[in-house]
């Protein structure tokens, strides 16, 4: 860790959509090992469990223990919503030292981290208005909250290097590769908004696993799908993660 900070840049290994199940003991542990040989921090995009149970949060806690002392912060993704109870996954894995986001930013070795999990409706001239039924206007509000909540955490960082950390993608460019049907449930331009008015160096999202590893805001910020499944399919004689390095 030392000779990474002398060369003046901090880097972390990003990757999502672990989807952590309760049979998954000791399949995790050698990549977060190598994360930490690797990488000054982890950081885990969504979908950290498979069906968003307590049982398959501490699986995934005893995996993390091979990255330790690394820093590992994580948002949730929507597998984590699929019983009903993200908040005991969220409280699980923050017991054992992982720093969630929802919302709220936080500062790794002087690196500002701004975290949300983010949600769907659509990008451009394809995002989905809030008009009609109730349902719909729901469903678009539901964006637009994750958007804000994006923007409240990006608005309090202060650091030089910063980086956004979502499950959604912001960026239609990170979705290409899907069935284009689909493109609506992946990810959200709402999302976008807030990180043209708090520049960024990087974001990093999962959630598409078919979709294009790299993409760029309209302002030129890179983006960076980490997917799990993505990146075994693109690099199987790689750990399947992302380094992402921004200056100290």
């Amino acid at each position: 860790m030392t000779e990474k900070r002398a060369a003046k840049t901090i880097r972390f290994a990003a990757v999502g959509d672990l989807h952590c199940t309760k049979s998954s003991a000791g399949t995790l542990r050698e990549l977060f090992a190598q994360a930490a040989r690797d990488a000054d921090a982890l950081l885990l995009c969504g979908d950290l469990t498979d069906y968003g149970t307590a049982e398959e949060a501490n699986v995934l806690v005893g995996e993390l223990a091979a990255a330790a002392p690394m820093p590992v912060v994580a948002v949730l993704g929507n597998h984590d919503f699929e019983s009903g109870t993200p908040g005991d996954v969220a409280e699980i894995l923050s017991t054992a030292g992982v720093r969630m986001l929802d919302g709220e930013a936080c500062e790794i070795h002087g690196v500002g981290l701004a975290g949300v999990k983010g949600f769907a409706g659509g990008f451009g001239r394809g995002a989905l208005g809030a008009w009609g039924e109730g349902p719909i206007k729901q469903f678009v509000n539901e964006a637009i909250q994750e958007a804000l909540k994006l923007e409240s955490a990006l608005a309090k960082l202060r650091t030089r290097s910063r980086i956004a950390l979502l499950h959604y993608a912001p960026v239609v460019g990170t979705v290409e590769g899907e069935p284009v049907e689909i493109y609506p449930f992946l990810g959200s331009s709402r999302l976008e908004d807030p990180l043209l008015r708090h520049p960024v160096d990087a974001v990093v999202h999962g959630h598409a696993h078919r979709g294009t590893a790299e993409s760029r805001t309209v302002s030129g910020v890179p983006v960076y799908n980490v997917a799990k499944p993505l990146l075994q399919r693109l690099h199987p004689d790689r750990p399947a993660y992302r380094i992402v390095e921004v200056p100290a």
